[in-house]
């Protein structure tokens, strides 16, 4: 179910990453030289957007633990639910912190610097540095999506959070990276209105999830949710 949520927020989450990574998706240096140059090389830039993602699970899946250990997964979970339905209630809330704008602005500057010595070379290791370094910029999807990880209070499961994640991301972009620019701007709307949705669905299930109310795969009553002092002393 866990892994399910990852998958669809990602697919839907696509849909804005044509948005936002839209423009370095098409400018992709590809070999152009045959149909199957072009499909390898946009399966090495996402594989680097993917592997990043991967360790964003990892670290934030390595902190849930810790977390867990701790007896706060369930609060976590909740926590977690609250920022991603209050990301879509109070966007304006996040956006406007002066201390995110200034990091932001001066991490999304540094990468650029790579960007651009990146895209002068024409390689399968150019286009994977370039996936690499694009899962790294500031994007709100992903933010959620590491709230996600988080809340797994597992490190694998963490992981193959993000994982499947960026899978879902994977699609749209390869699509993007081959087609350019295919989807009509209507469509593009149409689909990004209903990602708020998504997001708020998601959220509500990790509350619920953190509420441990018996429900089976919604919200499981299960020992691994209770803190692993307690299960030593049984």
């Amino acid at each position: 179910m866990l892994l399910l949520e990852a998958l669809i927020l990602g697919l839907m989450g696509s849909f804005h990453c044509v948005g936002m990574c839209g423009p370095i998706a098409i400018a992709l240096p590809l070999n152009n030289d045959t149909w199957l140059t072009r499909i390898l090389g946009s399966l090495m830039y996402n594989s680097g957007r993917t592997l990043t993602y991967a360790f964003m699970g990892m670290i934030f899946g390595i902190i849930g633990m810790g977390l867990k250990m701790s007896g706060l997964q369930q609060w976590v979970s909740i926590l977690m639910g609250i920022i991603m339905v209050l990301s879509v209630l109070l966007p304006a809330f996040f956006r406007k912190s002066h201390f995110y704008h200034i990091t932001i602005t001066r991490f999304t500057q540094f990468l650029s610097n790579h960007f651009h010595r990146l895209f002068m070379i024409r390689s399968y290791t150019s286009l994977f540095a370039i996936g690499i370094l694009n899962g790294f910029l500031p994007c709100g999807l992903v933010y959620i999506a590491i709230a996600g990880a988080l809340a797994t209070g597992d490190l694998v499961r963490g992981t193959l959070f993000m994982v499947w994640f960026g899978v879902g991301t994977i699609p749209m972009l390869f699509v993007l990276n081959i087609a350019g620019n295919v989807l009509s701007s209507r469509l593009r709307t149409a689909i990004r209105r209903i990602i708020p949705l998504v997001i708020v669905l998601i959220g509500i299930l990790f509350i619920l999830r953190g509420m441990n109310l018996g429900i089976k795969y919604i919200s499981p009553k299960d020992s691994k949710l209770q803190p692993r002092t307690e299960q030593m002393h049984h």
